[in-house]
């Protein structure tokens, strides 16, 4: 190791420049939680376990989406019949 270096060129930020879609937070997860995925990265061989909650909450968007249109459906199958009844 050096005893000197030289960080006059040196910029701050994060070494690895964010996505543009992307935001920087701070977020408090239960323990468990982040072993959880930790632990999936580790089986996995690498990678990022912020990257696999980031997914796993997107996957969790998108099947309530796809439960929200399918009681939508449910609805218009059940009531289009009483509707129709009444013309």
């Amino acid at each position: 190791m050096r005893n000197e270096y030289d960080f006059s060129d040196g910029k701050r930020g994060p070494v690895i420049p964010l996505e543009p879609d992307q935001v920087r937070l701070t977020l408090y997860l239960d323990a468990d939680l982040i072993n959880y995925f930790k632990e999936h990265v580790h089986k996995a061989g690498g990678g990022s376990y912020q990257s696999l909650i980031n997914n796993a909450l997107h996957e969790y968007i998108e099947q309530q989406k796809e439960s929200l249109e399918a009681t939508r459906q449910s609805v218009i199958r059940e009531e289009l019949p009483v509707v129709s009844q009444c013309h």
